[in-house]
């Protein structure tokens, strides 16, 4: 499987925006104040951890806006995690970008502590639409930072993009598929738009003041992004996500292949296997926990084999390569076992895999149930 291992991987929760985003269900807090505390006890909060996870060989800041902390901090942080843990030499290390953010000096500062992976939210290239998601930069803001990263050394550079806006039409996101395309990204994350309650979105639609798209809207961007995409080189491997050859995300395709994850700093998670525990969502909360020592955990579950066959089932069919036979049926009866499946066209067998089709992402949430016990 395409540029990614079985070793841990590192996720550092940043979680400070100047603005929250209407859509954004991620915890943040706009206190910039608390930077300093949240940086001194993530460190303790590492210091917890070390008998548990030693080596990894993918570290992710995501957030919020990690481009948001002062140049230094990035470097400060990553000295003191190579003090304490080992990286793997062809370590992943990804930021997450806004657009206004992407100085020359802030790209400087990034390289200069190892970084070799920017995921920029450029969200859309449609100055109307990025109004509506009250975006803070324009269109040609999002072009001119890709282009700064890349003149600055970054190669390994990825787009994330929001489809489905209220207001947009099948043209004006074609149009912004073109024009992230015009800029050679690695990578292309494309999200379809969602109203979590309690978010300002989510509160416009049960007040009726906004309409998600019906289900067939949703089906038709979804084909349309892949094929456009594909034709244009990206491997459509994950539901949301497309890249070039060996530019797959080391780091999220963890998650989708049930490989153990360390999460940092407050609301992040974390999975060792079979249990899966996740902090408190409030800085506050989280730096008063680790000043007394204690891990700042809000809950925890232990996945059951019933559970974790399920939930291994769940992630394998939102990927590309799938699944292992042997992991979701009898392999010594497949065709038979997976027979309704194989007819519908929502799963194909190759080189002893199951794998999903384009019709098996559309249906990825409820296709494990269709699997045979």
């Amino acid at each position: 499987m395409n540029n990614s291992t079985d070793l841990p991987g590192l996720y550092i929760h940043v979680p400070f925006c100047r603005a929250k985003c209407p859509y954004c269900d991620f915890y943040s807090t706009p206190a910039l104040s608390l930077v300093d505390s949240w940086l001194g006890n993530l460190k303790k909060e590492a210091l917890l951890y070390r008998e548990h996870f030693s080596v990894f060989d993918s570290l992710y800041f995501g957030g919020g806006t990690p481009t948001l902390l002062p140049d230094g901090t990035f470097g400060e942080l990553g000295s003191f995690l190579r003090d304490h843990f080992t990286f793997a030499n062809d370590i992943e290390i990804t930021v997450e970008a806004n657009p206004e953010d992407l100085t020359a000096e802030k790209l400087a500062a990034l390289r200069a502590c190892g970084v070799n992976r920017l995921s920029i939210g450029a969200q859309s290239f449609n100055d109307a639409e990025l109004s509506t998601l009250k975006r803070r930069h324009s269109a040609y803001d999002a072009e001119a930072a890709v282009e700064l990263a890349r003149s600055k050394g970054f190669e390994n550079i990825g787009i994330d993009l929001i489809c489905l806006i209220p207001g947009q039409t099948e043209e004006s996101w074609i149009e912004t598929l073109q024009r992230a395309l015009k800029l050679g990204p690695a990578h292309l994350s494309c999200y379809q738009m969602t109203f979590e309650e309690g978010t300002p979105f989510g509160r416009l639609k049960q007040k009726g003041s906004v309409i998600p798209a019906d289900e067939e809207t949703e089906r038709r961007f979804f084909l349309l992004t892949s094929r456009l995409l594909e034709e244009h080189g990206f491997i459509h491997y994950e539901i949301s996500n497309f890249a070039r050859e060996k530019s797959r995300s080391r780091h999220n395709s963890k998650y989708w292949r049930h490989v153990p994850y360390l999460g940092l700093g407050p609301s992040a998670h974390s999975f060792d296997g079979r249990r899966r525990w996740w902090n408190t969502r409030s800085v506050k909360e989280y730096c008063r926990a680790l000043e007394k020592s204690v891990k700042p955990v809000e809950g925890s579950e232990v996945l059951t084999e019933e559970q974790f066959h399920l939930e291994r089932v769940y992630l394998g069919m939102r990927t590309r390569d799938g699944l292992l036979l042997a992991e979701t049926c009898d392999a010594s009866r497949p065709e038979s076992a997976l027979s309704p499946l194989l007819q519908s066209g929502l799963i194909r067998l190759e080189n002893g895999r199951v794998m999903p089709t384009l019709d098996g992402f559309l249906v990825a949430d409820r296709l494990p149930l269709l699997f045979p016990n």
